[in-house]
């Protein structure tokens, strides 16, 4: 019976080090190990050049090495770049890289699927099949680094949790991957350039609040009246605006970092005064921006993205009571990699 070996990457330094004393060897090889898996992203053990081959073979004896591979990409014409990214058990995520003048930005999934349901995003049509594990999560970000070197000819700058699966769900894994991302035997990335968007999971904000993480997070807020909102986003009756708020609150109150109010403006949902009057209330509970996003329809015509005019209300009614609002127009449609899109398709 063949035994299933375990994935090198759960280990821990230190069980990495215990590993090579119990089987004879000397403690700092784990150290050896523990850069080449994290610092220089390796794919194999044979690539670990300053190991014997005997410790290479050994490893190879125990272990894997359950390593993404970019399976199709697609360049966008305004330089966006979309991966299907397959992972070691054959599931498919994908990731995104979005290029401005100044920043390169990674945009990765945390969920093979989605846990929550909102009807205007495409994942959510997936059913959610697994989490991803931290070292899935940090393979993305690695790849798309190194795309932003070869194609923009500089390394990757931010990264957003905006991919398929609502990260909060996946908690525990997206905080170990975020912890060897910023970490310098890691990317040694800042978390100030990291951004965590979320549905709203009042429970997990107030975790991360009392964690006292240092990455920013952003709300896929869309509507501040509860009856729209769960229309759209119908897990809303278990996590109300109430309960958000009270959450938001209370991260502002720990962290005294703004949040980012992500929100699309569809015709005839949520584009009158009434909308806009209840997004400006929402915006006085606690320090915020807000980031009007443009939709690209998924197919069945039910959301749109609203007039000009609308928008422009939302802008002029923010703007009045001193609410930051910047509108993102949407990347890299002519690949589907545009918001909302993050659908497998492979």
């Amino acid at each position: 019976m063949e035994v299933k070996k375990k994935d090198i990457r759960a280990l821990t330094k230190e069980q990495l080090r215990k590993f090579f004393e119990d089987n004879g060897d000397k403690a700092f090889r784990g150290n050896q190990v523990y850069e080449w898996l994290w610092g220089k992203a390796a794919h194999s053990f044979e690539t670990m050049t300053n190991l014997s081959k005997p410790t290479r073979e050994m490893l190879e004896a125990h272990f894997v090495i359950n390593h993404i591979k970019v399976d199709q990409m697609q360049r966008s014409s305004d330089g966006t770049i979309k991966n299907a990214v397959q992972l070691h058990d054959g599931l498919i995520v994908e990731s995104v890289l979005i290029p401005t003048p100044t920043r390169t930005t990674a945009c990765v999934s945390s969920q093979v699927g989605c846990s929550l349901d909102c009807k205007f995003c495409a994942t959510a049509r997936l059913k959610r099949m697994r989490n991803l594990n931290p070292d899935e999560i940090y393979d993305q970000v690695v790849a798309i680094d190194n795309e932003s070197r070869l194609y923009q000819n500089r390394p990757l700058s931010n990264i957003v949790f905006m991919g398929m699966g609502e990260p909060l769900m996946n908690y525990n894994n997206v905080i170990k991957a975020i912890t060897m991302i910023t970490s310098p035997e890691g990317l040694g990335m800042s978390p100030k350039r990291i951004t965590v968007s979320t549905s709203g999971v009042p429970k997990i904000i107030k975790k991360m609040a009392d964690d006292d993480v240092k990455f920013n997070l952003a709300v896929s807020l869309h509507s501040a009246i509860d009856e729209v909102r769960t229309s759209i986003m119908p897990f809303n009756t278990k996590f109300p605006l109430a309960d958000l708020r009270a959450s938001l609150e209370y991260w502002y109150a720990k962290t005294q970092k703004k949040i980012t109010y992500e929100y699309v403006v569809w015709k005839g949902i949520n584009d009158r005064k009434e909308d806009i009057d209840a997004l400006i209330r929402f915006c006085s509970y606690v320090p915020c921006k807000v980031n009007l996003i443009e939709y690209n329809p998924i197919d069945d015509g039910m959301f749109q993205q609203a007039s000009d005019t609308a928008v422009q209300q939302y802008i002029k009614g923010l703007e009045a009571r001193g609410i930051v609002v910047n509108v993102r127009r949407s990347r890299g449609k002519d690949i589907d990699a545009a918001c909302g899109q993050l659908a497998n398709k492979s």
